[in-house]
Order: structure tokens, then C-alpha cells, then sequence
């Protein structure tokens, strides 16, 4: 009885598939009908419904020119509808596929753009938050996607805008880490608040944070009974900023004085 039962079961569930509806529409649809259909999509702002035709293109017409314009087209589409990891990782799989495509350049933008935008928060959030909790991964990616652009394509119609992104980034990375020394400044890192000091007068010179960087080191060593070093950190930044109001404070006394700078 209990066999009959299952064995009846089971053909209850193969009738109830066999009702599904499983036609695709596409079916039968040339490559050109597929491709402006998805593109009709995008421009509609339907992404899903964009994004299932580029895949049934590329699954249905591997090779050609409208499969590498689907995948650029796919790249894009996750980015408009806000997936940054997919359009990441279309783009690098076009990279990948069509090393030497005509509108590599394109892609590397896209990429670019990708990681800008995705970063965000990160350029509009520099005070209010905890360091901890910025993370400048993706300024650093955006930064190196731009750098391939305008390195590889100096006259590529994107590579202006890729270079003025670039100047922002890296003026907000400087100031992530100027945000960062002053974190350990705070909790009395010492050593830490001296090493993201020395790394902002390295790398990020000109992004207009040298004169509190150098004042940074200078207060740190002190903390740190570091004399000689707290002396010619004192030096170079007297060098460079004669009239610097750091050089005023009393910093020995650091509760009296760097930390209304920092406080």
C-alpha cells in the first residue's frame, strides 16, 4: 500500500512539472534581435531583465563582436544596478578574454568607476566615523584601474576624467591617513601615530597634510621620551613651516597642548 502510495505520488509531481510552462521566448531570436532587446532593457533601466539576455547571448553566440559587446554591456549593467562585485568581475573577465580589444580602455574606466563610486561613503565620511570602521580598499583599486587607463591609453577619450579621479583619491587617501594618525594619536599609539605621519610627508605630499603630519611626529617622539628624534622632526617642520602654530605649543605637556589639536 505505502509503494502504491509513492509510486502515485510521483506521477502526480511529473504531471504537475509537465504543466510548467519552460518556452523561452528567445528561442529562435538572431543574435542582433537578442543584443538590441537587452540593450532596449538597460536604456529602460530593466537590469534583470537586461542582465538574462546578455547571458542567453553569450551561452547562445559565444564568438563574434556581440558577445564581447555583451559581456562590456553585462560589466555595466551590474554596476547600474548597484552589484559592484558582478561588474568587477565582468570587466576582469573581458580583460581576460580580449586582452587586445579596441575598447579596452572603456573597460578599464568602467572598472575604474566601479570602485569610485562604490568608495563613496569613504570620500564623503572622512569625519564622523570611526577609522576602524573606513576601510580605503576600494580608493586604492579605483586609483590603480584609472592608472592603467591613463598609462596604457594616454589618449583615450576617458583618460581626462580617470586623471582628475585619480587627483581626488588621492587627496582623500591622504587624508584617511592623516584620519588614522590622529586615531592613535588619541589612544596614545605612539609609534603607530609616527609611522602614518611619516608615511602621509612620503606618499601623500601634496595633499596639503605635511604641516600637521610633521607636528604629529614631533609630538609623538616627545611622548615617547625620544629627544633627538623629537628635535629634528622639530627642524623640518620649522624649515618648512616657519610659522607653523605647532611650533608654539608646549608639547611635553601633551594634555595642555597637541590634544586641542587633536582632542
Amino acid at each position: 500500500m505505502k509503494k502504491s502510495f509513492v509510486a502515485l505520488l510521483a506521477v502526480v509531481l511529473m504531471a504537475g512539472c509537465a504543466t510548467v510552462d519552460t518556452k523561452d521566448e528567445t528561442r529562435g531570436w538572431t543574435v542582433e534581435r537578442i543584443y538590441a532587446e537587452a540593450h532596449d532593457e538597460l536604456n529602460g533601466g530593466n537590469y534583470q531583465r537586461a542582465l538574462k539576455l546578455y547571458e542567453t547571448l553569450q551561452s547562445r553566440f559565444p564568438y563574434g563582436r556581440y558577445a564581447q559587446q555583451a559581456l562590456m554591456d553585462q560589466a555595466y549593467t551590474h554596476y547600474k544596478d548597484g552589484e559592484p562585485e558582478l561588474a568587477i568581475a565582468a570587466a576582469n573577465r573581458f580583460i581576460r578574454l580580449y586582452p587586445s580589444h579596441q575598447n579596452l580602455d572603456y573597460v578599464y574606466y568602467l572598472k575604474g568607476l566601479v570602485f569610485f563610486n562604490d568608495d563613496t561613503t569613504f570620500l564623503s565620511r572622512l569625519s564622523g566615523q570611526d577609522m576602524s570602521e573606513r576601510d580605503p580598499k576600494a580608493a586604492r583599486d579605483s586609483y590603480q584601474a584609472f592608472q592603467e587607463l591613463v598609462t596604457r591609453f594616454p589618449k583615450s577619450q576617458y583618460s581626462e576624467d580617470a586623471a582628475q579621479k585619480m587627483t581626488r583619491l588621492v587627496a582623500a587617501l591622504g587624508a584617511n591617513e592623516m584620519h588614522v594618525a590622529r586615531y592613535y594619536m588619541k589612544r596614545g599609539a605612539w609609534l603607530a601615530a609616527v609611522n602614518r605621519a611619516q608615511l602621509v610627508v612620503k606618499e601623500y605630499g601634496n595633499t596639503g597634510h605635511n604641516e600637521e603630519a610633521l607636528a604629529i611626529v614631533v609630538a609623538a617622539y616627545e611622548s615617547l621620551k625620544m629627544k633627538d628624534l623629537a628635535a629634528d622632526a622639530r627642524r623640518v617642520l620649522a624649515l618648512n613651516f616657519p610659522n607653523s602654530a605647532y611650533l608654539q605649543s608646549p608639547w611635553q605637556v601633551r594634555e595642555q597642548s597637541w590634544w586641542k589639536f587633536w582632542g
